[in-house]
């Protein structure tokens, strides 16, 4: 009789020891969740901060200024410009 009272406590014991583990290793995981939703939460609102600062620079009238003062373009002059046609192409002879 002892030793099934020995078996039987050293069987809680274990199984104690597993319910202790599984909520530990429970708990790191779910630590581990939060981290990694913060993460994508703070990677988020950078890549709303990084789309609208692209968009502000992609401006037309940012484009426009910086093609003047850096590349010393400007628009040419209307009476300078001349428009070309292509001609219509020919019908297909069989």
């Amino acid at each position: 009789m002892v030793r099934v009272n020995l078996l039987l406590v050293a069987l809680a014991v274990a199984c104690a020891l597993g319910v202790i583990t599984a909520q530990h290793r429970a708990r790191k995981l779910f630590v581990a969740l939060e981290a990694a939703q913060a993460e994508a939460k703070r990677l988020d609102e950078e890549f709303t901060q990084l789309q609208l600062e692209q968009g502000t620079w992609a401006t037309h009238q940012r484009v426009e200024a910086v093609a003047e003062r850096s590349l010393a373009m400007r628009i040419p002059d209307p009476a300078a410009t001349r428009l070309v046609t292509s001609p219509a192409p020919a019908e297909a002879r069989p």
